[in-house]
Formats: C-alpha cells, structure tokens, sequence
C-alpha cells in the first residue's frame, strides 16, 4: 500500500501509515504474537498525539511510547478493549502523560468523557472515527482514520490467525461486527488494518473475508464433532483444533464455549 512504512526487522515496531505509527510492547507470547501493538496517532507537524492501547504495565515500555512522542502533547489516551495486555499500563502512561484516557468500558477511563460508536475525535487536523465492533469482547472498538483509510481493529482482526472469544464477549456480536467491518472497508475503500497484535494487514477486504470464512468452517466442524458425539468442549476442541498447538487449547475451549452458546440459539 502507498505510504505504509515497511516493518522494521520483520516485525510490526515502527510499521503504520503516515498518521499511526506502532511502537511494539515486549510481551510476545502464543495469545500476543509479537507482542501488543502500541499506536501513536498525529497529523505530520502536529505537536499533538493520541495513544491507542498503552499495553502492558511495563514501564520501560512506556517509558518507550513516551520518548517516541518526541516532546509531543498526549490528547487523550483510547482503549481498543479493556483486556490487560492492552489496558494495564494505561493508569501508569496517563500520570508519565498527563493526559486522560477514554474507553468505552466505564472501569477503565480516567477522566471524563468516554468513547462510543460514531464519536468523532479531531486533534490539530487528525480525525479519529470511534467504531463500536462489540463480539471479541463486550467493550471492543475500533478505529478509523480516514485520512489514511486504514483501520485500527484491536482484537477484533489480528494481523495473524484469527482472534479469539473471551468470556466477556459474544459470538453472535462478533459474526456481526465482522460483516460490519467488511460492508465498511469496501464502502470507504479501506486500504489497511492496523491490529492489536501482528503485522499491518494491506488488503481489508481479503482479510475480513478471511475471517468470516474461518468462523463459518470452525462452526460447521463442531456441528459435526457434536454429531459424532463430543459431549464437552473439550471432547470438541480434541477434535476440531487437533491441529493447533496443545499450549493454545484452554484458548480453543474458551471460543468452543461461544461456539455452543451461539448454537443453542439458532
């Protein structure tokens, strides 16, 4: 894509568009993938950022995300989710910043003005479109920039494999979010996906249909493991994720749970 940068060492640190730049926090693991992508948000000249997803509370990391500003003022500070390894250092990089952070979950804002679906965010000739992408989690967002025409999507699409659904989110919401986000990136012609872990993403419309074929096969593989006569997740996950790494199964349980409840709805 024209304007993105390339990734530095092959890694997401450094990778973004012209307005958002990842600063990548050292918390990689099986569930993080390379680790949490930290975003910086600014217009080009501007003496004023936003901080999506301070991370970790890891304060050599933030500390990290502090120097990259490079004397820049800190808005505000956005949350994608309220999950740890992306709202733990939030507390710790608002007082570093001096600065609020708004989410759409009350228990992790500092201030007082919150985030929701359809708010508009302008910062020195930045704006930030608040998207509401409930399913990963109950308080998902994401974020819009169309002056980039990328979209910064959290957990909701990650820049490897597939997400996962936690126990506060629901996969019902999640199938819809993702129809939302496809219908989205085609009308505005979205041109990248800037996740919460993983690598920029360079063609929207191939990874969003990526990822609702993936749901639609995961549920027709524990339709038939339920027909063969699994009887608990984790009879199920032994047979549809027989392929995926043990250390990820209690994971693969986790999203068997949503799977069920999904279906015991149809």
């Amino acid at each position: 894509m024209s304007g993105l940068r390339i990734p530095l060492g092959g890694g997401p640190d450094g990778s973004g568009t012209p307005r958002a730049v990842n600063v990548l926090a050292p918390n990689a693991s099986p569930m993080t993938l390379d680790g949490t992508n930290t975003w910086v948000l600014a217009e080009p000249g501007a003496e004023s950022a936003l901080v999506v997803d301070p991370g970790p509370d890891d304060e050599a990391h933030l500390r990290r995300v502090i120097g990259h500003l490079g004397g820049r003022r800190v808005a505000a500070v956005l949350l994608t989710h309220g999950h740890a390894d992306h709202s733990a250092g939030a507390r710790r990089f608002a007082e570093l910043a001096r600065a609020p952070v708004r989410a759409l979950d009350r228990a992790h804002r500092l201030g007082d003005e919150g985030l929701a679906d359809g708010d508009v965010l302008a910062v020195e000739g930045l704006e930030v479109r608040v998207v509401g992408t409930p399913g990963h989690s109950f308080d998902s967002l994401c974020f819009w920039l169309p002056q980039d025409r990328a979209m910064l999507t959290g957990d909701t699409v990650l820049g490897r494999g597939t997400t996962m659904i936690a126990g506060d989110g629901d996969l019902a919401d999640y199938l819809t979010t993702l129809d939302k986000l496809r219908a989205t990136a085609e009308e505005v012609g979205a041109q990248a996906l800037l996740p919460g872990h993983g690598p920029v993403l360079d063609d929207p419309i191939a990874a969003l249909d990526g990822y609702v074929a993936h749901r639609r096969r995961r549920l027709d593989a524990v339709r038939r493991a339920l027909a063969a006569g699994a009887g608990t997740p984790g009879e199920i996950v032994e047979i549809v994720y027989a392929d995926v790494d043990r250390s990820l199964w209690p994971a693969a349980e986790a999203s068997v749970r949503a799977q069920l409840r999904y279906l015991e709805r149809l």
